[in-house]
């Protein structure tokens, strides 16, 4: 018996925004690593996102570990992403503290 050797794609595929995804999930790839960078198991993070599975966890973790830099740089990206549409909502929404003070003062 030999052992077939071959090259594999990570489980890695991007959506419609750009996001990236891990295997047949919607699972975001920073939430995979940042996991990961946190100290959890593949296994550990298989339970926490139930719609993955292990070899798609090991393998994106392998490629994270090939490709630091640049999966780093694409994590910054993200989050200055997040930061622009947390930004945006903050600067859109009003002042909810006002309205709550508002509303508990015309309680009897």
């Amino acid at each position: 018996m030999s052992l077939i050797l071959e090259c594999e794609s990570p489980p890695l595929w991007a959506d419609e925004t750009g996001a990236v995804r891990v295997g047949n999930s919607r699972v975001l790839l920073e939430l995979v690593i940042r996991s990961f960078q946190d100290g959890a198991s593949p296994e550990t993070i298989v339970h926490r996102y139930t719609t993955l599975s292990l070899s798609d966890v090991y393998n994106t973790i392998g490629y994270y570990l090939r490709h630091q830099e640049a999966v780093e740089v694409y994590l910054s990206q993200r989050e200055a992403v997040a930061a622009s549409v947390q930004q945006r909502l903050t600067s859109a929404q009003p002042d909810l503290s006002l309205i709550r003070s508002r509303l508990l003062s015309q309680q009897p």
